[in-house]
């Protein structure tokens, strides 16, 4: 009998962890439940009703054109494209999150910071205005009640 002999370079925790990080990745891609729209079979797609039926055999090899298409399409697309659209993804957010942190929020602590007196001055006027206003608006209309009957005319 044949005997199978692996070794291994890596020490064994860096192998588990590796290999577990792995095949969680490669297990459950979508962990977010992201995508669970695109769940898509067969039967959601067609659906033949009882009163109107194609033979078995067309049934048949209609469901697995189907599921060949939709897996080789897809595999096929997603080489095609999945490369170039991560990195484009990666790029793209990579420059948001640079101009956020270094860009953005500095600039929004500063105005936070040297603008507080326009925070105060602008919730005053907010509240004389707009609060007396919707506060009158409320005390006119608290009172208005809707009735609904149904009249059966026959």
């Amino acid at each position: 009998e044949g005997m199978e002999v692996k070794v291994d370079v890596q020490s064994e925790e860096m192998n588990s962890n590796h290999s577990d990080t792995s095949q969680a990745l490669i297990q459950d891609r979508d962990p977010k439940r992201i995508n669970k729209s695109l769940k898509v079979t067969f039967e959601d797609v067609i659906a033949e009703p009882p009163s109107v039926r194609s033979f078995d055999k067309v049934w048949l090899w209609s469901h697995a054109l189907f599921e060949v298409a939709r897996l080789w399409f897809y595999c096929f697309i997603s080489l095609l494209l999945a490369v170039p659209l991560s990195l484009a993804a990666g790029l793209l957010f990579a420059v948001l999150s640079c101009l956020h942190i270094w860009l953005i929020m500095p600039f929004v602590q500063l105005l936070l910071i040297n603008m507080h007196w326009i925070r105060t001055v602008w919730s005053s006027i907010l509240n004389i205005l707009i609060s007396t206003y919707f506060s009158s608006i409320g005390k006119c209309c608290g009172r208005i009640t809707i009735h609904l009957e149904r009249h059966e005319d026959r």
